[in-house]
């Protein structure tokens, strides 16, 4: 089975072509900000290199609402117009996969993913070190004292571009921050695969991303515009 994967949660942009756990061929944008702009061009590009595809995965969310309306929209016209299953992977399930992926040595850690969430809140849940969720997912304030009535005894890991920024705030002792791991296309095979043999699909028509919080809309500060 080839799956054509697409992640947009974040300011990065990825999408990857995978076959029983590999990597066929992927496209990563870490600039941020032109999803709308380069995924279509990777897309495309993707499936010159196979034509065929048996099913497509996107990021379900939560993430940058922008970001996720784009992922969705293209995954829906593709599974759509090719009559194929669209499967939705929560996004800090890929987050925690990427970690699983790349990082050593966090065997009975808990594990802490985190999103952005603008100012000091990130979308979050917890999951033991084999990447299995025991904690609702959640958008969390974080201060001084988050976290710190979670089994002290236990190395918890945090990692994303939510952790970075509370780097220096968390205060929970036996922490373990990681740098560098974002939600990726290729990191969703085995999710997505497991969701297919499930026949845990979406329906095409009706599918919404999974946003958590109501978007709500700045005031624009380009001159000009109100």
């Amino acid at each position: 089975m080839i799956l054509l994967a697409v992640e947009t949660s974040t300011q990065v942009c990825s999408a990857a072509l995978l076959k029983d756990g590999a990597v066929l061929d992927e496209r990563i944008s870490y600039s941020g900000g032109n999803h709308a702009e380069l995924l279509p061009e990777y897309v495309d590009s993707l499936l010159r290199l196979c034509g065929e595809i048996d099913a497509v995965a996107l990021s379900a969310g939560p993430g940058s609402y922008t970001g996720l309306r784009i992922g969705t929209s293209l995954c829906k016209g593709l599974a759509y117009g090719r009559n194929i299953p669209m499967v939705a992977v929560p996004t800090l399930d890929i987050l925690t996969e990427a970690l699983l992926e790349n990082t050593k040595d966090i065997e009975g850690c808990l594990l802490c993913p985190m999103l952005d969430a603008r100012r000091m809140e990130v979308y979050t849940a917890l999951y033991e070190s084999d990447g299995r969720k025991i904690g609702d997912v959640e958008a969390k304030v974080i201060d001084g004292d988050s976290f710190t009535d979670i089994e002290p005894e236990r190395k918890m890991v945090f990692f994303g571009n939510g952790a970075m920024k509370c780097e220096g705030v968390i205060s929970r002792k036996n922490s373990l921050f990681v740098p560098d791991i974002v939600p990726l296309a290729r990191a969703m095979w085995r999710l997505a695969t497991e969701r297919l043999q499930r026949g845990e699909t979406v329906d095409i028509a009706y599918f919404e991303p999974f946003y958590l919080k109501e978007f709500v809309a700045a005031p624009s500060h380009v001159k000009g515009l109100r």
